[in-house]
């Protein structure tokens, strides 16, 4: 028996994973999904989340950065490694939490900022993505929680920052600033002749 399954998932019924449900349907959106199983969280045992729905043309963009960085370290630990096949793929709970990371991020791009968000997703250490992971999971774990907090920062994070738009909510209260023409410049300005200024 193999000690784990697909990506580093353990083969075990019940246990604590993430797993990817890729639809046969070529332009289906991919869904995350963390089932806790009944090693998981207590006060979330035996339940599953939906963490993220993506659009199949960003699952595409970051699907391969993914599954050669997943499968080299699975390699480097003598364990199997994983393909995205259609149907349900499992993945340890880490990596599926630096999945939800990356999938975060490019919910909120466009294909072209996906392949900036992979660059800058693979230079971050594990360490890291678990990091952004639980900030993240604190506030907005679930699929349609995609406008909160640190759903919107990853992207803002990860991407070029070309396309964000940040309005300014509340406008700076002060004094008015004056256009500087002639009129405003106080008289003694007139003793001086252009090129002495």
């Amino acid at each position: 028996m193999s000690l784990t399954v697909d990506f580093g998932a353990p083969p075990g019924f019940g246990a604590h994973c993430f797993y990817v449900e890729i639809p046969a349907i070529p332009k289906d959106a991919v869904r995350i999904f963390e089932d806790y199983g009944f090693d998981g969280d207590e006060s979330r045992r035996e339940t599953t989340e939906c963490r993220v729905i993506l659009a199949r043309e960003l699952w595409t963009k970051i699907r391969d950065d993914a599954r050669r960085d997943f499968n080299a370290r699975l390699k480097a630990k003598k364990l199997s490694t994983g393909s995205w096949n259609t149907g349900t793929v499992k993945l340890d709970r880490f990596l599926g939490r630096e999945l939800c990371v990356l999938a975060w991020a490019a919910e909120h791009a466009t294909p072209v900022e996906c392949l900036i968000i992979c660059q800058k997703w693979l230079a971050l250490r594990p360490e890291e993505r678990w990091w952004f992971y639980s900030k993240t999971a604190a506030e907005a774990r679930l699929a349609d929680q995609t406008d909160r907090g640190w759903r919107k920062a990853l992207y803002c994070a990860l991407s070029d920052g070309i396309s964000i738009k940040l309005e300014q909510k509340i406008k700076p209260k002060g004094k008015k600033t004056l256009d500087v023409n002639e009129e405003a410049l106080p008289s003694h300005f007139d003793i001086f002749e252009i090129g002495e200024i």
